[in-house]
């Protein structure tokens, strides 16, 4: 086999393949707001965008994790609220749905909630992997999140999803990556990653991996 060939593509999600700065920004101010809690959008994108969300919120100053995992689960359902300012990033996506069809395999890779990149996948038209929504099928579990079934995934899909809490060590640690391309089977010269955020760029470069790093246009 020849090494050299692209397998595998490792996508970040908030900022990369999607564009949902201003929805995530606005979600957790209108958290935070119902809490009593005050945040400006210039303050949280200037000091805590890119943080998971436990992150972010023990670093503004919530100590007690009852009340992190209540505001947690609160941005969560607020967040579809905001999806009207959520993009896709059409070039990149129809380039991985073109590398799908030569054979390549693509995974979104990202430190954000699981239930937050399904939400805005299924606003956006994407699906998740195919085997997750058989599996759920067969055990007669509801399929997790809001992940888009066959059908109903108008542009197209992705063949795996790593969420924040799916890796012990976030990024810029490369462990996401490097599971993604183990879970594949491929090394980090099959592999290409795009990437937006500093921490991002520093775990691809950590992997051995070739990368990208993308940048929305306004």
């Amino acid at each position: 086999m020849d090494d050299r060939r692209i397998r595998l593509i490792l996508l970040d999600f908030d900022g990369t393949l999607a564009d949902t700065r201003r929805a995530n920004a606005a979600a957790y101010i209108a958290t935070l707001r119902e809490a009593g809690y005050p945040l400006t959008e210039s303050e949280y994108e200037a000091r805590y965008f890119g943080m998971r969300c436990e992150e972010f919120l023990t670093c503004f100053g919530i100590g007690d994790p009852t009340e992190r995992e209540r505001l947690r689960r609160r941005k969560i359902e607020l967040y579809p609220t905001f999806f009207d300012t959520v993009r896709l990033n059409e070039p990149l996506w129809n380039f991985c749905q073109q590398f799908r069809q030569q054979g390549g395999r693509v995974w979104i890779v990202s430190t954000g909630s699981r239930a937050n990149i399904e939400n805005a996948m299924c606003y956006l038209g994407i699906g998740g992997p195919e085997d997750k929504r058989q599996e759920s099928e067969e055990s007669g579990n509801e399929r997790p999140g809001n992940v888009v079934p066959d059908g109903g995934a108008p542009k197209g899909r992705v063949d795996g999803i790593l969420a924040g809490t799916d890796i012990a060590v976030s990024k810029p640690a490369p462990d996401c990556f490097l599971e993604a391309m183990r879970r594949e089977g491929c090394t980090p010269s099959e592999t290409l990653i795009f990437e937006d955020s500093a921490i991002g760029l520093e775990a691809a470069r950590r992997s051995g991996a070739a990368y990208f790093r993308v940048k929305f246009g306004d």
